[in-house]
């Protein structure tokens, strides 16, 4: 899936299929289902992002079903190995999470917390919502704001 990239006029956002496919595996389709999340690792290639990987729940991290809390270091040390391997290219992307709605929308808890870490950089970071239909939210952090991604239709790569 590709969305143009809010933060940037030339740039788009790449998400590779199987990506797409895990985090929405991980939908909140029952009412006792928890949230869920992780993070997004990829490559930055000049004005574009391309999403190529996740991570999934840890084992230390707090799922509720009206939060997620990335706290489990194996997050950091998946990213930290991929950096390694791919010869310091692939980049931690951003985070990704479940809403056990329909149509997701960020709350404000979300922004609060992603701003700790989009406010800080100087490249775009990209924050996903998977809601229990498999829709998606996703926007783009950069400096001071938050700005939602919309879909690129009718584009062939």
């Amino acid at each position: 899936m590709m969305w143009f990239n809010p933060t940037n006029d030339r740039g788009k956002i790449l998400i590779e299929p199987h990506v797409i496919d895990l985090v929405r595996g991980y939908s909140q389709n029952h009412h006792d289902s928890f949230e869920s999340g992780g993070i997004l690792l990829g490559y930055r290639r000049d004005d574009h992002l391309h999403i190529v990987d996740a991570t999934i729940p840890q084992l230390g991290d707090k799922c509720m079903r009206f939060r997620f809390f990335r706290r489990d270091a194996n997050h950091q040390k998946i990213a930290l190995k991929r950096w390694k391997l791919s010869g310091n290219t692939m980049d931690y992307i951003g985070e990704w999470h479940t809403h056990p709605e329909s149509m997701p929308t960020p709350s404000s808890l979300d922004m609060s917390e992603w701003k700790k870490i989009y406010g800080t950089r100087q490249a775009g970071m990209v924050f996903l919502i998977v809601g229990w239909t498999g829709s998606i939210w996703l926007g783009v952090g950069l400096g001071q704001c938050i700005c939602q991604a919309t879909e690129c239709k009718d584009i062939t790569i």
